[in-house]
């Protein structure tokens, strides 16, 4: 599973589940013709009453996922431990924390989309007739850089036409005296089998929640009559 971050929220209709996709900024140098500007967004959501600001829509997304390409890019510890725990067939979720277009509600946390996992390439091999796929090959990667590409495969992966919502600002179930935090709601833990993470604990980390079934998970996701589309907005 993968979180967002960026300091802003994509707006979600909690009534139907549709979304705005709004990816990250990047910090990083990139190849100037592969920009990913996020002026691009403006039409999709011009009718939401959650705008972007104005200095955002002169800045560039690190678009990653990138659902148009079916490709997810990390680096670091993260990469690692991908690329380490993480094979062929089997599963990277992606989740987000989106604002409601109803006032005065908790963000939203909710499933955005999800890859079957097709391969998982260094990006600095990745030739560059396929740089533009994914965010960390559109950078101007340093020899050495130890991002990676995960491809998922056609098909069952993609991105949702309606998000999931899976979690709640609540208490952890060992102690109220202990602050609120964003985490999977307590019966789709017990449904899915849980999490390697502390009582599902969703918000923003360094640390990749995995699955303790992702079987069970992959059933329950399929119960959901998900839609899958292979697009970015």
């Amino acid at each position: 599973m993968s979180p967002g971050g960026g300091g802003f929220n994509g707006p979600i209709d909690i009534a139907t589940g549709a979304f705005a996709y709004i990816p990250i900024p990047e910090t990083k140098p990139f190849h100037n013709e592969m920009a990913t500007p996020y002026s691009s967004l403006k039409p999709k959501i011009s009718s939401s009453p959650w705008p972007l600001p104005r200095q955002v829509l002169r800045m560039h997304m690190h678009l990653d996922p990138d659902f148009a390409n079916l490709t997810y890019g990390d680096q670091g510890q993260r990469a690692r431990r991908i690329a380490d725990q993480i094979s062929k067939n089997d599963l990277l979720v992606f989740y987000a924390g989106l604002r409601s277009t109803l006032p005065q509600t908790d963000l939203v946390y909710a499933i955005i989309g999800l890859f079957v996992v097709h391969e998982i390439v260094l990006a600095t091999r990745v030739p560059r007739a396929r740089w533009h796929e994914n965010a960390h090959t559109r950078r101007k990667l340093e020899r050495g850089a130890d991002d990676i590409v995960v491809r998922g495969k056609k098909g069952p992966s993609g991105r949702l036409r309606h998000g999931i919502p899976i979690g709640s600002y609540r208490h952890p179930r060992d102690g109220r005296h202990k602050g609120k935090s964003y985490r999977v709601q307590p019966e789709l833990l017990s449904i899915w089998g849980g999490l390697s993470i502390a009582d599902g604990f969703i918000q923003r980390s360094a640390y990749l929640p995995a699955f303790a079934s992702a079987d069970r998970f992959y059933s329950w996701f399929l119960a959901q009559e998900p839609e899958v589309i292979a697009a970015n907005n």
